[in-house]
C-alpha cells in the first residue's frame, strides 16, 4: 500500500468515526474543544484521546497515517511537529480578538 492509499484509507476511517459519533450522540457535533495538535477549536465528533492529548478528526487522520507509514512512533512526535501550526492558530485568535475589541 503506497502513502496515497494509506492517507485515503485513514480519511475514510476517520470520516466514518465522525458519522458514528454523531449517530450515537447527535449533540456531540455541537460540543467543541481545542485540538492538542492543530490548536483549532473543533467538534468532539470523530475526535480521539491519545494519552493526555485530544485530537480533532483531521489530526486523527494525520496521526494514524503517520503511524501506518512509519513517519511517527508516538503521538508526542506529532504534537511536537505541529507546534508552529498551533502558534499560528493562537496568533490568529489574538488578532481576531483585538479587532473585535477595536470595533
Amino acid at each position: 500500500m503506497d502513502n496515497a492509499e494509506i492517507i485515503k484509507e485513514m480519511q475514510q476511517i476517520a470520516h466514518q468515526m465522525y458519522i458514528d459519533d454523531i449517530e450515537e450522540d447527535p449533540e456531540i457535533e455541537n460540543e467543541f474543544f481545542d485540538c492538542s495538535a492543530c490548536g483549532e477549536h473543533k467538534s468532539m465528533a470523530g475526535s480521539i484521546q491519545y494519552s493526555k492529548y485530544r485530537l480533532c478528526n483531521d489530526c486523527v487522520v494525520l496521526a494514524e497515517a503517520g503511524f501506518k507509514m512509519g513517519k511517527i512512533k508516538n503521538i508526542q512526535e506529532l504534537i511536537d511537529a505541529m507546534e508552529d501550526k498551533r502558534l499560528e492558530v493562537m496568533c490568529d485568535f489574538i488578532k481576531q480578538d483585538e479587532n473585535s475589541i477595536k470595533n
